[in-house]
């Protein structure tokens, strides 16, 4: 499966993170602490994770560190016992190290399914505390406490917190708490040794450090002035108060309100989010006041840490002043704010939201960030991507960025799609779609951002209008004609299921129109996600033969080879690899060659008349090479064709998995996946070469998903240069059909077909569009297939 996997996403709540130190930092241990700590303290506790009506969907101990150098926590744990109890057990064991003032969250156990997801987490175990009443000890080992009372003094705990009815505690029991609060330490830098006096209960806030309230009155303050033209609230930490508007959209733990009396800044929005951590008590159409903090919430789950924060009121006092119309949505697109059309971030290096400048008519990021949290609309939404299992659906206004041939939006190197905007099904339903449909009328909702894209929240459910989209069919080849296709079958094993099995075989046969090969991607072992030992996937690919003839497909063989156990990445168990398929009814025929195994690599050898050859076939490409840890080794097969020479070699290069999102935090983004495919580009270009070397005139085609793009290094590489460089087929093709798959609702190239140059004048090539733009896909892959004629090796 390519690109990014992902987790669900949260909605509202308060999260200041602060920097924690894993490497390179000098650390120091903490001695036992039998008085106040002055290094690391426990500035939270919250046990009703998951519960009925919970905040979060797991309790959590929160940490900082207090001292001037970074503290080592390897070996160390969080303890916790019931209020009377003495058993300490059940226990959190903790790793790295905390630098100065950082924030340490250790996750525990899940009481249900309630609640919003948690910030990524630094630790995590299965303690399961009480909501209400219990004891947790920051211990300087991990060896169990055996105390039933005065265990703040014993010898190896740093801290000690008792909360509600505990019979242990230092000198008084923190409040008692429910599903919805946690005992938090009201000043983080300070320890006095007092539960009592030193801990409020409040709404949890998980990674963050807070802070006693501010001694200094209240800030009165309009939204536009809290959201500033920045991605940070000049306001951050104020307390606020006399913040109006009227109530815009609401949902289990907050409320948007705007403003009525905007400013004339369009950098600036007029939209808020208030945190109640519980479901709001206010209604759509309520005017109101509030008071509370201003708080940047950065939101959890996959790759949290690359994710912009959230403008926020926290602890909020809110008053109802009476009721007034919600303000008209602000029209994103013709007529009204119009997105800048390329560019997402050109004047930061690094953490946009410190470096930079603000640039909302020209930068995507910001344009979207001065719209934060305001009642927004767009007419006619053109949908650019199908609805993905989250339920999330690409939209962009009229007018928008270089379209498909077939209505998506195009993926380019200068131009990541800044109009394009998530709808979420946060708030209301979000229907199915595909690439090609628009939606009735002005759909509306509120902005938020999460997992790396900004959400737009529609309340309610929009229409769609069938753009008329249809599944692709390929032109079969004529009997002159081999025809070569590349498919990722997503992960394909035989626990999928018959339909799954049907729906390929479907596609082989009426959509690319039974090609002679197919180069087949992300094949898993016989039990799948089994972790059994298992690597041999004969009744993998002999099921899908199978289903093909089933569904009045030829006959075909396979070829392949097991790899090592648990080698090669891709889901647990799976054993993913690549393989061949080719028909038995063409004359297109397999050289069959010995010697080819998990760990030897094909070599190219040469006959009497000094043609090429593979010294296995199938073999793998160079599979000792550190290029491929963790990755898919390449599979190189010869076959002939009407008695000419083919080299196939299909491959599936490692994922953008780790990629920071074109609208993170970090800009420009870093592909920290890339040098890899540069590296697995290099080896297999290197192995064309060594055919090419022995024949300059072989027949050579380089196909399957390259998890990279058709103007990326990657491709280059494999491409080459000279008399002896490659023809990348995507590249051939006019720019609005050059795309493969759809990611966020952006149409781009990831699978590939390339070719040996003396291959041109009699192919022809074409990418499938059957399965990316749909809902209910076979898999998340197009596939494609060129026809191509192989010449006699004298032919340049």
């Amino acid at each position: 499966m390519s690109a990014q996997n992902r987790s669900r996403r949260r909605l509202g709540a308060l999260v200041v993170t602060s920097s924690l130190a894993l490497t390179g930092v000098v650390a120091i241990a903490a001695a036992p602490a039998q008085a106040a700590s002055s290094t690391v303290v426990i500035t939270e506790v919250y046990g009703g994770g998951g519960n009925s009506g919970a905040s979060y969907t797991n309790d959590f101990v929160e940490l900082t560190n207090n001292s001037s150098a970074a503290v080592d926590l390897t070996g160390w744990s969080i303890q916790y016992a019931s209020a009377a109890g003495s058993s300490w057990t059940n226990k959190i064991t903790l790793s790295g190290s905390i630098a100065p003032g950082g924030v340490y969250l250790a996750q525990g156990a899940s009481g249900g399914a309630n609640g919003q997801p948690m910030p990524t987490p630094d630790a995590t175990g299965s303690v399961n505390m009480s909501a209400a009443s219990g004891k947790v000890a920051l211990v300087s080992s991990v060896t169990s406490l055996t105390c039933g009372a005065g265990c703040a003094t014993v010898p190896g705990v740093v801290d000690f917190v008792g909360y509600g009815a505990a019979n242990d505690f230092e000198t008084a029991a923190a409040p008692g708490l429910t599903n919805t609060t946690s005992a938090t330490r009201k000043d983080p830098t300070k320890d006095a040794d007092n539960n009592g006096t030193e801990f409020a209960e409040v709404n949890p806030s998980p990674k963050t450090l807070t802070s006693a309230p501010p001694a200094e009155d209240p800030v009165p303050a309009k939204i536009h002035e809290i959201q500033g033209a920045a991605h940070l609230s000049p306001l951050n930490g104020k307390l606020v108060d006399e913040v109006t508007g009227v109530v815009t959209a609401k949902s289990g733990n907050g409320f948007w309100f705007q403003d009525t009396a905007p400013d004339d800044d369009p950098a600036t929005s007029e939209g808020l989010f208030v945190f109640t951590s519980s479901a709001p008590t206010v209604a759509v159409g309520d005017t109101v006041t509030v008071e509370g903090t201003v708080a940047e919430f950065r939101p959890g789950g996959s790759g949290g840490s690359d994710n912009l924060t959230t403008t926020e009121l926290t602890n909020p006092t809110v008053t109802v002043t009476g009721t007034a119309a919600v303000p008209a949505a602000t029209i994103v697109g013709p007529g009204g704010r119009v997105p800048p059309s390329t560019i997402i971030d050109d004047d930061s290096n690094g953490d946009v939201e410190t470096t930079g400048t603000f640039q909302p008519a020209t930068d995507g990021l910001d344009f979207w960030e001065s719209l934060e949290g305001m009642w927004l609309g767009i007419d006619k939404p053109q949908v650019t991507g199908p609805t993905s299992s989250f339920r999330e659906l690409s939209v962009v206004p009229a007018g928008s960025g270089l379209r498909t041939v077939r209505g998506g939006i195009l993926l380019q190197k200068t131009d990541s799609n800044p109009e394009r905007v998530l709808l979420d099904d946060v708030l209301a339903p979000v229907p199915d779609a595909k690439t090609g449909d628009t939606l009735a009328g002005t759909v509306t909702g509120v902005l938020d951002y999460g997992f790396g894209n900004f959400k737009f929240l529609v309340t309610q459910t929009p229409t769609v209008v069938d753009g008329g989209l249809k599944r692709e069919k390929t032109t079969p080849s004529s009997l002159l004609q081999v025809s070569v296709a590349t498919f990722n079958v997503e992960n394909l094993d035989p626990a999928d299921g018959a339909a799954k099995f049907d729906g390929l075989a479907q596609a082989v046969v009426h959509n690319l129109a039974s090609p002679d090969i197919l180069g087949l991607e992300e094949v898993q072992d016989n039990d799948g996600a089994t972790n059994s030992g298992t690597t041999a996937a004969d009744v993998t690919l002999n099921t899908l033969a199978t289903a093909i003839r089933k569904a009045g497909g030829p006959k075909y063989a396979w070829r392949q080879i097991d790899p090592v156990d648990g080698a090669e990445g891709g889901e647990p168990g799976g054993n993913i690899r690549v393989a061949f398929m080719y028909r038995t009814d063409r004359p297109v025929k397999f050289v069959d060659r010995a010697g080819g195994a998990p760990t030897a690599g094909t070599t190219i050898t040469t006959d009497r008349f000094g043609r090429p050859h593979l010294s296995s076939s199938p073999g793998r490409v160079d599979p000792a090479n550190p290029a491929w840890e963790a990755t898919r080794v390449p599979l190189a097969g010869e076959f002939t064709w009407l008695g000419q020479s083919l080299f196939v070699v299909v491959n599936h290069f490692s994922s953008k998995g780790g990629d920071d999102p074109l609208w993170g935090r970090v800009q420009p983004p870093v592909q920290s996946s890339a040098p890899k495919r540069h590296e697995q580009a290099r080896s297999v270009r290197t192995f064309v070469d060594q055919i090419l070397a022995k024949d300059r005139g072989a027949n050579v085609v380089v196909l399957g998903d390259l998890n990279d793009f058709d103007f990326s290094q990657t491709t280059d590489i494999l491409v080459g240069s000279g008399k002896t460089s490659l023809i990348d087929l995507p590249r051939t093709l006019a720019a609005k059909e050059r795309y493969s798959y759809v990611f966020e609702g952006n149409s781009q190239i990831l699978d590939q077909i390339l070719m040996s140059r003396n291959l041109q004048p009699a192919s022809s090539y074409d990418v499938v569009h059957m399965n990316a733009e749909f809902p209910d896909q076979i898999s998340d892959h197009d596939p494609q297939v060129v026809r191509l004629i192989p010449l006699p090796s004298w032919y340049r």
